[in-house]
């Protein structure tokens, strides 16, 4: 791809997002969501963009299913008996839900640790029905609740397997960090040294890549190239079976995007959020896409709720990957209303742009 197709600032060398979403009222539009759209095969090639895909970012959650990779690849996974549900955990964002905990509970049982090992810290559980439940039983929220207590779960198991200290799994430097650090490189296809390394709402590193290479990773979990290792293949296999076969897992029972995205595509789409605007996904291979597909789209101003679900329904809608009844499925995502306070439709959100096709 090259520099001249995307959109610069030539005075401060700033990527410019472009406009995806406006919000309308009444005759006008009060206000717009701009950022950064691409969809690329596994060989990088780029499909279709907006913005300035090489823009770098944070990965933050969308990351969660390659910061797996090394757990099974490894045969951590295995070695503890995880199965296909444990391995879905270990990649999710999860909704605090009785049937999150349980299985994050079962994880720890079976590597012999307690809750006081994980180091991801407490916030009350995304699932309002989950935190309403504890209100009303007078508990507070506790670490299991964390939507990372997966994730963290199989860094655990693999700093055991790996013979190392757990009590810095959670340190950079430390060999779980490091294997993580260059799955993410493989992946993106970013040299290690180009990746930047934050600390992520959890405390366990958070990776910077451009958003080109986080669609890059996507693809490539879907459809590992041949020259990968066979044991990173089979993780790929594993973990696009188990998110695919549990999109609950993922994200919870109900009203979250990757869980109703996953189920809409019936198989054909891995979907993982990460906070501050961002989306991964991963289109499997098709019909349509028979190298498979990898999108990833980063709303400039950080929004989650109303910019994110709809830019994200509308690119894949273009990509031809929802459509007719998955599309349906979706569309309440797609199409927010603007209501005053008696409940009055004065306006809507909704998705403004085409996607500029490479080659098209």
């Amino acid at each position: 791809m090259q520099n001249s197709q995307m959109s610069v600032d030539s005075q401060q060398h700033v990527p410019l997002a472009v406009p995806l979403v406006k919000v309308t009222r009444g005759a006008i539009v009060e206000s717009r969501h701009r950022g950064h759209v691409v969809a690329v095969e596994p060989d990088g090639s780029v499909i279709a963009f907006l913005g300035a895909p090489e823009t770098v970012t944070y990965l933050r959650s969308s990351s969660k299913p390659h910061q797996a990779i090394p757990l099974i690849a490894s045969g951590a996974a295995d070695h503890f008996g995880f199965t296909e549900e444990e391995v879905a955990l270990a990649c999710a964002s999860h909704n605090g839900e009785e049937m999150h905990t349980r299985i994050v509970t079962k994880m720890l049982e079976k590597i012999g640790l307690g809750r006081s090992a994980l180091k991801c810290g407490t916030h009350e559980p995304y699932g309002k029905e989950a935190a309403q439940q504890l209100q009303r039983a007078g508990e507070l929220p506790n670490v299991l609740h964390n939507n990372c207590s997966g994730k963290h779960t199989g860094m655990l198991a693999l700093a055991l397997h790996l013979g190392e200290s757990i009590e810095s799994y959670d340190e950079p430097q430390h060999a779980v960090q490091k294997a993580i650090a260059n799955v993410i490189a493989q992946f993106s296809g970013i040299s290690l040294e180009d990746i930047a390394v934050g600390v992520d709402g959890c405390g366990a590193p958070v990776f910077g890549v451009t958003v080109i290479g986080m669609a890059r990773m996507y693809a490539r979990l879907v459809m590992p190239p041949n020259d990968f290792d066979e044991s990173v293949r089979a993780a790929c296999r594993r973990i696009t079976t188990a998110m695919t076969n549990h999109p609950e897992l993922i994200g919870g029972s109900k009203d979250r995007l990757d869980t109703e995205l996953m189920r809409a595509a019936t198989g054909a789409l891995v979907s993982k959020v990460g906070a501050e605007g961002v989306y991964t996904g991963g289109v499997l291979p098709c019909e349509q896409w028979p190298r498979g597909l990898g999108l990833a789209v980063k709303i400039e101003d950080g929004d989650d709720l109303r910019a994110r679900p709809t830019v994200v329904i509308e690119a894949l809608r273009q990509l031809h990957v929802l459509r007719d009844a998955s599309l349906e499925d979706v569309s309440r995502y797609a199409f927010l209303p603007i209501r005053n306070r008696r409940g009055d439709l004065v306006g809507e959100v909704t998705a403004d742009f085409d996607l500029q096709l490479v080659g098209g």
